[in-house]
């Protein structure tokens, strides 16, 4: 896979930071099988984390049955205009992509 983008926004709201992800992933279950019926290997995401102003905040284990480019939206509490929120993640074949934005 080429370098996907994560695509990421962090808009302060009132006192929580919202956080919107979209990560560029084919995520194969392993349950599918190819044309000539042997089985496509599992290649999905398996760990996302999720940091504000380099330090973690948290920290999110997936499996298989994550959809191809999923999507992400959670809150944060204590984010300020200014800070960094970064994204990371790691999928079974040990590939890695990561971004960072500005909370606005």
């Amino acid at each position: 896979m080429a370098s996907a983008p994560i695509l990421i926004r962090a808009q302060l709201q009132g006192e929580r930071t919202v956080v919107r992800a979209l990560m560029a992933h084919e995520m194969e279950s392993g349950q599918r099988k190819d044309g000539d019926g042997r089985p496509i290997p599992a290649w999905h995401i398996h760990e996302i984390v999720v940091t504000l102003n380099a330090r973690p905040v948290l920290t999110l284990r997936c499996g298989p049955s994550v959809s191809k480019n999923p999507f992400l939206r959670f809150a944060l509490k204590g984010a300020k205009a200014g800070d960094r929120v970064g994204l990371a993640w790691l999928d079974t074949r040990g590939e890695r992509r990561s971004a960072a934005v500005q909370v606005a």
